[in-house]
């Protein structure tokens, strides 16, 4: 085996490390109570420091009521993360920090300037070159060097909140440097607003004067050119050629409708007229007073003629007189109406006369107004300048103003305010006695834990062989012993050829075994033998006594035969006591290395069958789980030596156990289903005993060591309560279970 393998064969007795912690319990306990004095006199001598903090908003200060005019909340300055964030690193600057060091005089306190108050040591360490002497660093550097590494400034996470933390030895430092730090913050971010709004009102100052001049020329251009164009602006500041023409173009459509109108109106009479058709139709000829007051008359005499019509004849003087009145009438309408189309035939020639001069009129604005809309381009572009020059000028005199009155006022607002000034701290946050000494026990007890760890497994006492670990097979010490068959001569005097030696089952074996009892099948019968046969030739036909004279079979030959046979589970009987129990411990190994998923049930009473392949009684086992005290995971076992399984007698109380026995072949079962081949060694009992066992796919065994009448009478009546192919096997041969055997393959 080369030393790889070796070294892979073994676990760690996880029982035998912990178990290192008890037997070393009082230096573990020694070691953490000196670390835990140690670490109490430390924290009981070290100077102890305090800290305060001081918080900051970031926020616009900017009232509404003092807001300048035109602005809104756009506006505002940007007080997003990133900006918050700068105004963390312009509070821990350096200028700042000189500030407040001068105004508190920090360079005069040794606790922040080394060099005040130098112990000795230090100066022997200076003066041997072992530490830098700090008088070569200015002053100014060694107080801002020691007062950033007491300072934190940090902001709130999802806010605009800054925190200023300081801690010193003094209290009242703790609380006065943060709060000099947020004053002088504030007092240099006004600083920077009054030197910007300064900044501005000198900037916009001669602005203002050169943009009064260039608005003033910008308009003086537009009313030279607006003189020099001749562009007089009429009603809605338009030009009046434009505005005029819009009139005339307006009066012309009013004429030619009017035109239309009359000439419509004419030719409508002009066809009643000539068609002799009615004048009712034409609105113009009902709207006249004269044709109204004939059409009266004319009805009237209609009316008289219909009532005269009923007591004379047509040809009566008064009817006649009316009739020619009625003519008469007729020719009048019609002569008024001649009337009313000549007027409106009069009335279209004027409106067409006053359109032609609309007309000539339109057509000479026209002219004019393009000339006046290309100076009208011109005139824009200038207005638009000076407009714009004149609105610049307003905004820069707005601006000026306000920044002026700002000035004059000092009103400028700093957008962030402190609201939560530190005080002096009463208590110190370093050291912490309790939470030191008490972190100190537990950490020294968990070191000196893991170090008495370290050294058990390292010192290789808690190394055990690996649970899966087997020895290969060696080769067979005696031969299988097998019957010895008596040699038989035959009357010419020779002795006939021996049969071959095969495994003995027990339906055969214990023939021989008891011959009292059993007749061996080898034997003639009473009817065969012959009178004649000679006695002395008997005698010598007897067998001479042999140590197998059961015909058992050895371990390998068993092993075989369950696999052979697709056995589910094996159930070997030992009437010789613990000694006999190796046979089932050596035939469930030998199966596993076959290949075979394997487990023992050991049902012994001392434990004879588990106790070689775990090194140890203290294992859970059957008996536990029978009394409920642990399930399955707990119970099962790696062997020592090999890849099978085991499950010990257990540490419960047996008459506990027994109570449950009934739970056994639901027990067996579950193992049957789980493993290739259960093995239950139930020592030297009955068939009785194996009856809860017993299953489909079941062998029976009989372990021996030695054929006597105990062993033959115990295989008599296993047979008899009906296991009749009940097979023996031996031990015999082969090397004690649980001894390692050098050259055996490690399986894990």
């Amino acid at each position: 085996m080369s030393v790889q393998s070796a070294a892979a064969d073994v676990d760690v007795d996880l029982r035998q490390l912990f178990a290192s912690l008890a037997r070393n319990w009082l230096r573990i306990l020694v070691v953490a109570l000196v670390i835990t004095g140690l670490a109490l006199a430390l924290a009981w001598l070290a100077t102890p420091h305090y800290k305060a903090e001081t918080r900051l908003l970031i926020e616009t200060r900017e009232s509404v009521y003092t807001r300048p005019d035109g602005t809104n909340d756009n506006d505002k300055p940007i007080l997003d993360e990133e900006g918050v964030t700068s105004q963390v690193e312009v509070i821990s600057s350096t200028d700042i920090l000189k500030q407040v060091a001068q105004k508190l005089n920090l360079s005069r306190l040794p606790e922040f300037d080394e060099t005040a108050d130098m112990p000795m040591l230090s100066r022997l360490l200076v003066i041997a070159g072992l530490k830098s002497d700090p008088n070569e660093i200015p002053p100014e550097e060694r107080v801002l060097k020691t007062m950033r590494e007491k300072l934190n400034v940090y902001r709130v996470e999802k806010s605009r909140v800054i925190v200023i933390e300081f801690s010193s030895e003094n209290p009242r430092l703790a609380a006065e440097i943060p709060n000099a730090i947020a004053d002088a913050y504030i007092s240099v971010q006004g600083n920077a607003k009054t030197e910007s709004n300064s900044a501005a009102t000198d900037w916009l100052a001669p602005e203002i004067a050169d943009l009064s001049k260039r608005v003033k020329d910008a308009e003086a251009k537009v009313a030279s050119y607006r003189a020099q164009s001749d562009l007089l602006m009429g009603g809605n500041n338009s030009v009046l050629a434009t505005q005029q023409l819009s009139e005339l173009s307006s009066e012309l459509s009013r004429v030619r409708a009017n035109r239309a109108s009359a000439e419509a109106t004419a030719d409508s009479v002009r066809r009643a007229l000539q068609n002799g058709g009615s004048l009712d139709a034409v609105p113009e000829v009902l709207s006249s007073d004269l044709i109204q007051r004939l059409r009266e008359r004319q009805v009237e005499l209609k009316t008289n003629i219909a009532d005269l019509s009923t007591s004379l004849l047509d040809n009566h003087p008064r009817i006649r007189a009316l009739k020619s009145q009625l003519v008469d009438l007729d020719r009048q309408i019609r002569n008024e109406a001649e009337k009313i189309m000549k007027g409106l035939m009069t009335q279209a020639q004027t409106a067409q006369a006053r359109e032609n001069q609309l007309v000539a009129d339109v057509n000479t604005l026209k002219a004019a107004s393009a000339r006046a809309g290309d100076q009208q381009v011109e005139l824009d572009a200038l207005q638009r300048e000076a407009t714009a020059q004149r609105q610049l000028l307003e905004s820069y005199l707005t601006r000026y103003r306000e920044a002026s009155s700002r000035k004059d006022s000092n009103y400028l607002p700093v957008d962030a305010r402190v609201f939560s000034r530190a005080v002096a701290p009463s208590e110190p946050y370093f050291p912490k006695i309790l939470p030191i000494t008490g972190a100190a026990f537990v950490g020294s007890l968990l070191l000196m834990a893991i170090v008495t760890l370290l050294q058990e497994l390292f010192s290789g006492r808690a190394m055990r062989p690996a649970a899966g670990a087997r020895f290969e097979r060696i080769e067979q010490v005696a031969m299988p012993v097998v019957r010895q068959e008596p040699a038989v001569f035959q009357e010419t005097g020779e002795r006939q050829a021996e049969p071959e030696a095969e495994p003995y089952t027990a339906a055969r074996a214990y023939g021989a075994a008891a011959p009292d009892t059993v007749a061996t099948a080898e034997e003639p019968s009473p009817q065969e033998s012959t009178p004649e046969e000679p006695t002395e030739e008997r005698e010598v036909a007897e067998p001479e006594p042999a140590r197998a004279t059961l015909g058992e079979i050895d371990i390998e030959n068993a092993a075989e035969k369950l696999i052979a046979s697709g056995a589910a589970r094996a159930i070997f009987v030992s009437p010789e006591g613990d000694e006999a129990a190796a046979s089932a411990v050596l035939v469930a190994r030998e199966a596993s290395d076959a290949g075979l998923r394997v487990l023992l049930l050991d049902l012994t009473a001392s434990g004879a069958a588990s106790r070689p392949m775990l090194d140890s009684r203290l294992f859970p086992g059957i008996t536990n789980l029978l009394a409920s005290e642990a399930v399955f995971s707990d119970v099962i076992h790696p062997d020592l030596y090999s890849d099978c399984h085991v499950i010990p007698v257990g540490t419960a109380d047996p008459v506990r156990a027994m109570r449950a026995a009934d739970r056994l072949p639901i027990i067996m079962q579950s193992l049957t289903t789980a493993y290739d081949l259960v093995v239950v060694e139930c020592g030297p009992t009955d068939a009785q005993g194996i009856s809860r066992l017993v299953g489909e796919g079941t062998e029976v065994f009989l372990s021996m060591l030695e054929p006597d009448d105990e062993v033959a009478q115990a295989a008599i009546e296993l047979i008899e309560s009906g296991y009749p192919d009940l097979t023996l096997v031996t031990p015999i041969g082969h090397q004690t279970p649980g001894t390692p055997v050098p050259g055996r393959r490690s399986a894990a």
